[in-house]
């Protein structure tokens, strides 16, 4: 190991009890709800919502979190396998032979679809607001917890950057590798950082909290942007893919991009 360079072999087990472990990974998953909805919290005494409706909020983002981001993971990347073992892709088991093995699999795009799904029907049966008032305010949770579900796949030592052919990146020994990577998990997750301290401020300081859509649109912006400069450094998720110019996950966030500009100019009218 160089002064520039990190041998990367932690332990990704935090609990083991017979066949049943707990991982960091889903430590980090934990940490992103409990933390989300502790942030919920402050915004509805804000707002003047009432609290008992963080109970509906926080069934319906991690259903809808859980269940999109598993199926975005294989329509987007191993469809093949959604078409073969669909009650493996919606259950956290292999049957042949059978044994637990959680979600492993989950795709950030097919989450953001999921959940803005969820918020229509939760805005219109449990808030009674419009969808877009809910949507500027889920992006602050959603923004820091992409941070901590960074930090548990550099843990697992997944969703990899290229090698940096220098001694500058981190050498993932869990692969069994002697040379250093980018690391991309960890460009992500100070993104994310950056993108919830942005949103905050907005959110706090400012009366765009006032003008629907604008939040929303800021956070579509900033976290699809920081997702797909961070790709131009991660390998490809299908080698299949590996030659093209631009890969699938930047492929997918430039429409959210978009559609992120759309609000903010829609919210000014």
């Amino acid at each position: 190991m160089t002064l520039l360079s990190i041998n990367w072999n932690p332990n990704i087990e935090l609990l083991k009890i017979g066949p049943i472990s707990i991982r960091y990974y889903s430590l980090m998953f934990v940490t992103a709800f409990i933390l989300g909805l502790h942030i919920m919290k402050r915004i509805y005494k804000n707002d003047n919502v009432s609290i008992e409706k963080l109970d509906s909020l926080f069934m319906y983002m991690v259903i809808a979190i859980i269940v999109g981001a598993r199926l975005g993971h294989f329509l987007f990347y191993d469809f093949d396998f959604l078409l073969k073992h669909p009650l493996e892709v919606l259950l956290p088991v292999k049957f042949n032979p059978f044994r637990l093995t959680g979600y492993q699999g989950l795709a950030s795009h097919g989450a953001a679809v999921a959940v803005i799904i969820a918020m229509f029907f939760y805005s219109k049966k449990v808030l009674q607001k419009p969808v877009l008032w809910i949507l500027d305010r889920i992006p602050l949770p959603v923004a820091i917890g992409g941070m901590f579900v960074r930090i548990g796949n550099l843990i697992n030592s997944e969703i990899i950057g290229k090698p940096t052919n220098s001694d500058y990146g981190i050498v993932f020994q869990q692969l069994g590798e002697d040379f250093p990577r980018h690391p991309t998990q960890l460009y992500e997750a100070f993104g994310y950082l950056i993108t919830f301290i942005i949103l905050w401020f907005v959110y706090w300081k400012t009366d765009k909290k006032d003008k629907l859509g604008y939040i929303f649109g800021l956070f579509m912006v900033l976290l699809w942007t920081v997702r797909f400069i961070v790709e131009f450094f991660k390998e490809a998720q299908v080698d299949q893919r590996s030659t093209w110019d631009l890969n699938t996950g930047q492929l997918l966030s430039i429409p959210l991009i978009l559609i992120g500009f759309y609000f903010m100019y829609r919210s000014k009218k």
